[in-house]
């Protein structure tokens, strides 16, 4: 896909990677807000290509008590807020067919959880709604068969779509990112790799998925070596805190050094 067709995506032509990022839930209105000035002001300071991530709701929780979210439209409305504020497009995940006609009212791009990403209903619905799609390979998917799921969104006619590496499973309680996968996938379109996903330690004991945030720097050095187009990122203020996955995301403080530091990468690997 032509990354240009996101609407309001700005830095197109800087020769960076481009940047997924945001909390992994929206809580509510003013953390979306403090995480979307900060992130949307580095990346314009670095020229990077951004779109503000944010679930509207959690659907693929752990335990029953989990939390899933401030309620649908108030969440959607405060991404629709985050895009007219600050100028840059929005993308949240869906899990059925309604959440995607519902979501492309707000959002610009549709985000296919990687343990729905074999429903074809799901993908043929994000695809009909002319929005980009962006397809996560399931912990339990080879690299190879995501053309399937690419084909799917091309056969409705619809050409704006990414793939999103986000580990592979490693026995229970382990996901591992295997980068043959990348250059693979590159085949079949426009390549992201999710860093902070790909170091979840799933199927805790307690119901709470665990993580390696101190290897966040790690992996998301090696995708922008292997050659991925974009990294996405989930980045919160006090992930301690969050309300969602904050065992595996990265500070918010850290982010701007780590954005220097992968754009250095990139434009030492475009010199060749």
């Amino acid at each position: 896909m032509n990354i240009n067709n996101i609407p309001q995506i700005k830095h197109t032509d800087s020769g960076n990677f481009f940047v997924l990022a945001g909390p992994c839930a929206i809580e509510g209105e003013e953390m979306a807000l403090r995480i979307a000035e900060r992130l949307v002001t580095i990346t314009n300071d670095l020229k990077i290509p951004f779109v503000f991530k944010g679930s509207f709701k959690k659907a693929n929780r752990s335990r029953v008590d989990s939390f899933t979210g401030i309620g649908d439209e108030k969440a959607l409305k405060i991404l629709q807020k985050v895009s007219k504020e600050f100028g840059v497009p929005t993308v949240t995940d869906i899990h059925t067919n309604e959440d995607a006609t519902m979501a492309a009212e707000y959002v610009d791009v549709l985000q296919i959880p990687a343990f729905l990403v074999r429903q074809t209903d799901l993908v043929v619905a994000a695809a009909n709604t002319g929005k980009t799609v962006n397809l996560k390979k399931g912990q339990f998917m080879s690299p190879e068969s995501m053309k399937h799921a690419a084909q799917k969104v091309l056969d409705c006619g619809n050409e704006n779509f990414m793939i999103t590496d986000r580990g592979t499973m490693f026995g229970y309680q382990d996901m591992i990112v295997d980068f043959r996968g990348i250059p693979t996938m590159k085949e079949f379109g426009t390549t992201v790799l999710d860093v902070t996903h790909s170091l979840q330690q799933p199927n805790q004991t307690s119901g709470v998925t665990g993580g390696r945030p101190d290897m966040i720097e790690t992996i998301a050095k090696a995708g922008i070596v292997t050659g991925v187009d974009g990294i996405f990122i989930e980045t919160h203020f006090d992930p301690a805190n969050a309300k969602s996955d904050g065992a595996n995301m990265l500070h918010l403080d850290y982010f701007e050094g780590l954005m220097k530091k992968l754009v250095a990468i990139r434009q030492t690997i475009n010199q060749f």
